[in-house]
Parts: C-alpha cells; sequence; structure tokens
C-alpha cells in the first residue's frame, strides 16, 4: 500500500515536515491525537510535560495561520497501529452537485484519483474529460505512465505503488470544494478546478477491503498534484523544491 503520513503529537500538521517547506495545508488530528487524551501531564518530550507542549503548539498554530491570507483545511482521520492496517485519510468534495469521497493520504505520490464506480464523470454538471492535446495531460507525465486513447482522444495514466499495488484510468477536471482557515481559526468555503484521476481499475492491495477507502490523495509536488494545482491558481502559498 502507498506510504501513509508518519504519527505525530501536534495539533496541526504543516506538511513542510514532509512535503513542502512552504506548508499549504492545515491538517488537524481527531480525537486524542491532537489533545494528548489518554497521557498524563508528566508525559515529556524534550523535558516537556504534555500541557507545556499543547500549549506551545497552540502560539505556534496561530503564528501559522497570520503567515498567510488562508490555508486549505483537510481534517486527517485514521490510525498508526502496526497491528492494524495503518493509514491515513482525508476527506475531499468533489463535483456539482458535491459528493464526499475518504481518500487515503499518501506523500509518496502526486496526483488524487477517485474510482469510476464512485465518480462518474457524467453525474457532475461541472465535469470534462482531458484531451491529449491539454498541456495538463503533459503533466501528467510527471508524475506517471501518460498516454492518449486514439479512439476518444482522452488523456490516461497508470500507476505503480513500491508494493507492487497499482490503478489506472484517464484524467478529468472538475471543481472541488474547499474550506480555508483564515484570520482567527475561521472558516470559508469556496471551491476550485482541479485536474484528478478517474480509476478504470486498480491492483494488489488496492482491491482488499480492509484498505477501502474511496481512493488516494497523493501530496507530491509535480504539476498534477492537488497542492501544485491550488498553488499555481494562487489559492495557496507556491511550494518550495525540497532541498
Amino acid at each position: 500500500m502507498p506510504g501513509s503520513i508518519a504519527a505525530g503529537f501536534s495539533v496541526f500538521l504543516a506538511f513542510s515536515a514532509l512535503a513542502l517547506p512552504a506548508a499549504v495545508v492545515l491538517c488537524g488530528f481527531p480525537g486524542g491525537a491532537d489533545s494528548g487524551e489518554g497521557l498524563s501531564d508528566t508525559t515529556s518530550q524534550g523535558g516537556l510535560g504534555m500541557s507545556q507542549l499543547r500549549k506551545r503548539d497552540r502560539v505556534r498554530h496561530r503564528r501559522f495561520l497570520q503567515s498567510y491570507s488562508g490555508v486549505v483545511d483537510f481534517p486527517v482521520e485514521g490510525t498508526y497501529d502496526p497491528y492494524l492496517v495503518g493509514l491515513y485519510f482525508t476527506r475531499v468534495q468533489l463535483g456539482s452537485p458535491p459528493t464526499e469521497f475518504h481518500v487515503q493520504i499518501d506523500t509518496g505520490s502526486d496526483v488524487l484519483w477517485i474510482p469510476l464506480n464512485f465518480f462518474n464523470p457524467l453525474s457532475s454538471a461541472t465535469a470534462s474529460p482531458i484531451s491529449c492535446s491539454d498541456q495538463r495531460c503533459a503533466l501528467g507525465a510527471q508524475s506517471a505512465d501518460s498516454g492518449c486513447s486514439t479512439q476518444n482522444n482522452q488523456c490516461s495514466y497508470t500507476f505503480q505503488y513500491g508494493d507492487g499495488s497499482g490503478t489506472s484510468g484517464y484524467y478529468v477536471s472538475d471543481l472541488m470544494h474547499l474550506e480555508t482557515v483564515v484570520g482567527n481559526s475561521l472558516t470559508s468555503n469556496s471551491s476550485a478546478s482541479i485536474v484528478f484521476g478517474c480509476s478504470t481499475s486498480q491492483m494488489g492491495d488496492l482491491t482488499k477491503s480492509d484498505r477501502a477507502v474511496d481512493g488516494i490523495f497523493g501530496f507530491g509536488q509535480q504539476g498534477l498534484s492537488v497542492i501544485s494545482q491550488l498553488s499555481s491558481q494562487g489559492i495557496t502559498p507556491m511550494p518550495s523544491p525540497i532541498a
């Protein structure tokens, strides 16, 4: 299965630590993961108790929000329990009308994709296929084996992950509905047109019932990653190259 986000103690996860030096997303851990629930105040990391860590994290959180006009919020759920599958996922809303999907977060790939049986472009009023002549089709070659169908002029892709699992399908453009955190943690709703994959087939672990998420959300930095697409539209800060 594609690699998932490592566990953390912070209230929010700035992906500068994992993917982007210029953080563009805010991810809040649910339940006890962000509150220190179940851990005594004597629990320490670097000599600090949990209450001190939480206070320091709130300050850092506030400073982070003030650094930008807004950051896109993708709430994180899941588990790092080694005795379970151990993956993290977030929720995304795509199309018109909006449909919500639970997608695994993968910092080792770039493209967001949803199985065709979950998302049918014909059911969305704002969906449109990416043609072979579209310059965004060329961007897909940075992240996957891209190709073009001579029959319908559709830009297609094939991914293979490190564990041997994989998927193939074609690219579409549609609206992603976003929650942006601004100011004093207030949220505003917006949408942006993004390119993502409609998967027509999955292989390997992606077919197992205990890995049953609605797709994979790549948090890489190539041209067709959602992060890069939002940056190019001025919705989030431009990602900086990893040194």
